[in-house]
């Protein structure tokens, strides 16, 4: 192991202690019937659970990295919600709210270490699927199960081989998205050439590519606590996760990833003409 993975690991393991926390509030609050939903200035809903799970992973944070940057969706002010030289960890305490709110068991908590702006640790969990998954730079890319199937030996992640659009499974996640970048044709005609097109949405999506089980996912409207934590999941897969035109990093507004191998094909599919 280099001094570099060595020094991600332990920050992977932290990561991994805090996601555990999240979902001790997270789980306690998912389908209660007292639920504070509001709505925030840019009219997506949050939840006291939101906050609440922030809280926990902020006050973590403070007590085992007092000195790192914190960038959190609920707690970080707009001016601030940038990249930074050095170490910065990027928070996204419930990943699909509206799903949260809703009692749809898609959502879960990101959290991501970045260096300089490039994440470098990622965590996501996600226990109303009882599911958790989590990579690092040189660590590999991992999944276990939570919940009552916790203790099994973790999986190691690998993305598929599919080699030609036309025999991808791939998802879209958001057709109004898509549509508010005004590309809503490419989304339509990338659906239509894969052999088959979904819309699961949020993390999972992204997991799944992880997993082998979809070839590429991609959306726009996205913020960087939505996408940091993912990439370190998908690289360490042997995947590519990028912007939708194909720019490194998380910092962008949107997302796309795939096995690699389709990467440059679904770029040059999606690309605004």
């Amino acid at each position: 192991m280099t001094d570099s993975a060595s020094t991600h690991a332990d920050d992977l393991a932290l990561a991994l202690r805090l996601a555990a926390a999240a979902d001790e509030v997270s789980l306690a609050r998912f389908q209660s019937l007292d639920l504070e939903v509001t709505t925030k200035p840019d009219r997506t809903p949050v939840t006291d659970a939101d906050r609440a799970v922030e809280e926990t992973i902020r006050a973590g944070l403070a007590a085992e990295r007092p000195h790192d940057a914190i960038f959190g969706e609920e707690f970080t002010a707009a001016a601030d919600r940038t990249e930074v030289a050095g170490r910065q960890w990027i928070i996204d305490p419930i990943d699909g709210t509206a799903n949260f709110l809703r009692g749809v068991p898609i959502w879960g908590t990101l959290i991501a270490l970045a260096v300089d702006g490039r994440p470098v640790v990622g965590v996501v969990s996600s226990p109303a699927l009882e599911r958790r998954w989590w990579g690092a730079t040189g660590l590999g890319a991992w999944t276990t199960r939570t919940g009552a199937l916790a203790g099994a030996e973790p999986t190691r992640l690998r993305v598929s081989g599919v080699s030609t659009l036309a025999d991808a499974v791939v998802s879209y996640n958001s057709l109004p998205g898509w549509a508010d970048a005004g590309r809503l044709d490419q989304a339509i005609a990338f659906a239509r050439s894969a052999w088959r097109a979904r819309a699961i949405g949020d993390m999972w999506s992204y997991m799944l590519v992880a997993e082998g089980s979809l070839d590429a996912a991609g959306e726009f409207d996205l913020q960087p606590y939505d996408m940091a934590a993912l990439q370190p999941i998908i690289e360490e897969a042997g995947g590519r996760f990028t912007s939708v035109d194909g720019e490194e990093g998380p910092w962008h507004g949107s997302a796309l990833a795939t096995n690699g191998v389709l990467h440059d094909t679904v770029v040059d599919f999606v690309r605004n003409r």
